[in-house]
């Protein structure tokens, strides 16, 4: 049966400048707001906007995102209907295991475009915090006759130069593209979400995948290239919440814009969908204090939590003081450990008495996922290695 529209969602990326958070993780797969991942918007975005047939592309350490999304049923309206497939660059037809660029990442999954054959192909990216109705961009896609739009947000002058950047006239065609420009004409930032006509990418995909000089990349050759050949790509102009949680910084101020007055649509208007997970009210002590802070399920509280997100299945002790911090699952805190403007990675253990950060610090400070933390100066317990017995 034809698709109008199918999705790629590009989840490859490694992450590098999240350091110890995506050492073993992929970075679509980094846990945010408590009990969800970065991937989940998206995901959710695509449910809610009547996409049912997906292709998450993986590269970079891909157990975690495969565990997580599953057979995808979490994400489907109908899973009779639909489908959520994983695409991982270990393939038998990915050229040498590797994906070497956006673009070649869906030219390289052509296949499971052309078996759905859409007449749109959506790309997204796996990491950014939104909340998008893809339907709208579509619509507007097909009444301007388009062959590719462009969701672009406006962004801080200051920060322009860090994204893609569109020139477009008073039609909001696109007259000009500049990948990461460092003198910016324009405020106007890509989002990396495209919506293009299925003929039309593929003629292009194959030109660029025959070019000899290409990055194989959306915004840096791809993109350029259909503006100059004087291709109808328009921009869609995106007016909510959106965030590119690509550094520390970023990802943990996007936590704390979630403790005041929530940037993002509640989850009646737009509902949030992920895996399932134990569903277990938290549990606050009489004697614990909480305030502003987000607290997940099956978490138990000891201590002092001020202005912090707290995932799902932690455990902090008493006595123990948490200011301005992101605490990822299944961390166990223990008593009287005091954190500052930190994010902890999943999985740690922070013994008595540990100091992380500091209340006056500029910087995030970043515990890797599964780290064991002792206060400074303690004792280590002693560890009983046996004796090898030589053999032969």
């Amino acid at each position: 049966m034809r698709k109008e529209s199918v999705a790629l969602l590009l989840a490859g990326g490694e992450g590098r400048r999240l350091g110890a958070l995506t050492h073993n993780t992929a970075k679509p797969a980094v846990h945010f707001a408590g009990k969800y991942r970065m991937i989940d918007y998206a995901l959710s975005n695509c449910r809610n906007s009547g996409i049912d047939t997906i292709g998450v592309v993986t590269q970079y350490k891909p157990e975690s995102l495969h565990q997580h999304i599953g057979n995808g049923t979490a994400w489907l309206n109908e899973p009779d209907k639909g489908s959520i497939e994983l695409l991982c660059s270990d393939q038998e037809h990915v050229v040498g295991n590797e994906y070497t660029g956006t673009a070649n990442a869906v030219y390289q999954n052509r296949h499971f475009i052309e078996k759905h054959d859409p007449e749109f192909v959506v790309v997204l990216s796996g990491d950014h915090i939104y909340q998008m109705d893809y339907s709208e961009m579509i619509r507007q896609h097909k009444e301007r006759g388009s062959e590719a739009t462009i969701a672009v947000k406006p962004v801080g002058w200051d920060e322009a130069s860090r994204f893609g950047i569109m020139n477009a006239d008073e039609t909001g065609r696109v007259v000009e593209f500049e990948e990461k420009p460092a003198q910016p004409k324009s405020n106007l930032a890509s989002m990396g979400i495209y919506v293009f006509n299925w003929d039309f990418l593929k003629k292009v995909l194959e030109r660029d995948d025959a070019a000899e000089i290409s990055s194989h990349d959306f915004g840096k050759d791809v993109i350029p290239m259909m503006v100059e050949e004087g291709a109808f790509v328009h921009t869609f102009s995106y007016e909510g919440y959106w965030k590119d949680v690509g550094t520390i910084d970023s990802l943990w101020q996007a936590q704390m814009d979630l403790l005041h007055e929530s940037p993002l649509q509640s989850e009646i208007d737009w509902p949030m969908y992920t895996a399932q997970i134990a569903n277990v009210q938290p549990h606050i002590d009489r004697a614990a204090r909480v305030d502003s802070s987000l607290i997940s399920e099956n978490c138990a509280v000891y201590g002092s939590v001020n202005h912090s997100v707290v995932s799902h299945g932690v455990y902090i002790g008493k006595g123990s003081v948490l200011t301005d911090c992101v605490i990822m699952p299944n961390v166990r805190i223990g008593n009287n450990v005091k954190l500052h403007k930190a994010i902890i990675g999943e999985g740690s253990v922070l013994c008595d008495g540990v100091t992380v950060g500091k209340a006056d610090a500029e910087s995030i400070s970043v515990v890797g996922d599964h780290e064991v933390m002792y206060k400074v100066n303690e004792k280590l317990p002693k560890i009983y290695l046996p004796r090898l017995e030589r053999i032969g």
